[in-house]
């Protein structure tokens, strides 16, 4: 009857411990309340000019100001391949999709407040496809994708961004950073906001 109890009492208190765990995580798992998903027109541009897709990004959570210190030493050290190596380490705050793709996580996203309404910046490690690394060793350094939306809140018309499907960041000549890109930049438009 007493160990009844004592086991009674210790479930209770493990219960009661879970759930205000549970509660006080809640609110940081997504700092937003809830997602956003953003749909925009891909277009190609030079090489890819006339060729368009459909591309929709899924808002989780904004990254924290340490996620961004995280992949600024992460590129002072190891440069692009520390860059990534720490991408693929940090948890989802997002995904990205494309028509024909199962699409995948984004790692860091951040929102930056603009007069006329905000800035989107996003990067996450890309996966390398089977043939594109067996025909070219090049292609390996090109292991990023990142983009830019920046929304007009004033002027929907004026709302646009940038996609970097295969991309490296690097330091340039004048010791600056710089995307370097192995296909086109496609050029986004027609955004919508899902909020």
């Amino acid at each position: 009857m007493l160990a009844n109890l004592r086991i009674q009492k210790f479930v209770a208190r493990m219960s009661l411990l879970i759930g205000v765990l549970t509660i006080t995580s809640v609110p940081g798992v997504g700092q937003r309340g809830s997602t956003e998903t953003i749909d925009a027109t891909a277009f190609g541009t030079s090489t890819q000019l006339g060729r368009n897709f459909g591309v929709k990004i899924i808002i989780y959570e904004f990254s924290d100001p340490e996620d961004r210190d995280i992949l600024v030493q992460a590129f002072s050290k190891g440069q692009n391949d520390g860059l990534r190596n720490a991408l693929e380490k940090m948890k989802s705050v997002g995904r990205i999709q494309i028509p024909g793709t199962l699409g995948f996580d984004l790692s860091f996203i951040r929102e930056i407040i603009t007069p006329n309404g905000r800035t989107i910046r996003f990067v996450t490690n890309r996966e390398i496809a089977f043939g594109e690394s067996y025909w070219s060793t090049q292609t390996k350094s090109f292991n990023l994708t990142a983009g830019e939306i920046n929304l007009d809140d004033k002027d929907r018309s004026k709302s646009g961004g940038v996609l970097f499907p295969a991309a490296q960041l690097i330091v340039n000549k004048e010791g600056e950073l710089q995307w370097e890109l192995n296909q086109n930049a496609w050029k986004l438009t027609n955004i919508i906001e899902w909020k």
